[in-house]
């Protein structure tokens, strides 16, 4: 029978969005999620992954929200310090795959250091699938052994994969409980699929962050209530006791 993953973007992006995930795993279909370290909810994300370890927390590396956690990525900011708008991240004119590697193996190494295990990697913005980041995810891949989420423009050599197949369309105008049930209509061919989300509160954090608030909310209610229709079956998950670490 086939499994499909539910993975929750954004932990760590505000209290709301960190408490939206949390629901969304305990109540609801998430079965993992991806963490920002760099957001001022990072640690109340930890804490939160530490109460439950039930949820899988993987890494969502950053480029485009937030600063970056090393001081050396003169390539990836802005005059004020921050990192640059999308755009400006995907002009391979300016952009650094040195700062990139930099950058992504010190975030790697922030989520280690707050003694979490880390289930896999993807990023903000599905900005490790560009072509010209190939080489960035290749030595990440050979220096972590982590897989990535499986959505690439060009395959990298020697890189993992989450699960065998992953949708991006529970998102915007694809939310809805039809929305789940093609996404999985469409997959039946396939052993693992992850299906990407963003439960969340609608905190003010969050409103002042990001444009995608309300849908966050829709989507809670929907990953909490949803039924998988038969042929489909959720990870199995280890017993939810706080972590003693």
């Amino acid at each position: 029978m086939p499994i499909v993953v539910f993975n929750a973007d954004d932990f760590g992006l505000s209290k709301g969005v960190n408490y939206g995930i949390l629901d969304s795993h305990l109540y609801g279909v998430v079965a993992s999620t991806t963490m920002l370290v760099n957001m001022p909810a990072t640690e109340h994300a930890v804490a939160l992954a530490k109460q439950h370890p039930s949820l899988q927390v993987g890494i969502h590396l950053a480029l485009t929200i937030g600063a970056p956690v090393s001081s050396e990525v003169p390539s990836l900011v802005d005059h004020s310090g921050q990192f640059r708008k999308l755009q400006a991240q995907r002009n391979e004119a300016i952009i650094n795959p040195d700062d990139v590697l930099r950058e992504w193996s010190l975030q790697i190494e922030t989520f280690l250091r707050y003694g979490l295990k880390p289930s896999h990697l993807d990023s903000h913005h599905h900005i490790h699938r560009w072509a010209h980041l190939r080489t960035v995810i290749e030595e990440l891949s050979k220096t972590y052994q982590l897989p990535w989420r499986h959505s690439f423009e060009q395959m990298p050599e020697g890189a993992a994969f989450y699960t065998e197949s992953f949708d991006d369309r529970f998102y915007k105008n694809g939310v809805s409980n039809q929305g789940i049930d093609q996404i999985l209509a469409d997959h039946t061919d396939v052993h693992s699929l992850e299906i990407m989300c963003h439960p969340a509160y609608g905190d003010e954090p969050l409103q002042q962050t990001s444009s995608y608030v309300e849908d966050r909310v829709k989507e809670t209610e929907i990953l909490m209530h949803y039924s998988l229709p038969s042929g489909w079956t959720l990870p199995a998950q280890k017993k939810d006791t706080p972590s003693t670490s």
